[in-house]
């Protein structure tokens, strides 16, 4: 089997919503069941909801392999804070850093776009080890937890921007 090309990190395009929604839930699966929740909010959001981060302020991007769209995640600039979410990854091309260029390139796309960011933040649920150690691999702490329900607590981790002054963390 021949070996897939490197993806190719850009920005999304409204065209690229449905398929980022589509890959956004087979991505997710995982963690629902993690949790035993097919209501989590990766999962609830719809094509409609995706096509707006798409087109709005925010910043969304996209890892591409040929013609396929296998990674995404989403930012956006508050105050001197950028929040990350939605990363997700095809379940079948895990596990190659596409994550972590996806993350690395959505940081460097907004510290340059926002010159007065000074940290990142995202979160993700207690349970999902793998992402915790991506996040802590990148350099983010733990910044605190929010319970959500009975079975479901999002860890906040924080990140300073580098060469920037980080501000006090509030979650």
């Amino acid at each position: 089997m021949p070996i897939p090309p490197e993806p190719v990190i850009g920005a999304a395009s409204a065209d690229d919503a449905g398929e980022i929604w589509t890959l956004q839930r087979a991505a997710f699966v995982d963690e629902a069941q993690l949790y035993g929740d097919p209501f989590i909010l990766p999962l609830a959001e719809t094509a409609d909801n995706v096509r707006r981060a798409v087109e709005g302020a925010g910043h969304v991007l996209t890892a591409v392999e040929g013609h396929r769209i296998v990674g995404a995640v989403r930012g956006r600039a508050e105050d001197a804070t950028g929040l990350l979410n939605r990363l997700c990854v095809a379940p079948d091309r895990r596990h190659r850093g596409i994550g972590r260029a996806l993350v690395r390139a959505l940081e460097e796309r907004m510290a340059h776009a926002h010159p007065g960011l000074a940290a990142f933040t995202v979160f993700t649920g207690q349970q999902n080890e793998a992402h915790l150690r991506l996040y802590r691999s990148l350099g983010y702490t733990e910044a605190g937890r929010e319970r959500m329900s009975d079975h479901l607590a999002l860890v906040h981790m924080r990140k300073a921007v580098p060469g920037r002054e980080p501000r006090p963390a509030t979650v």
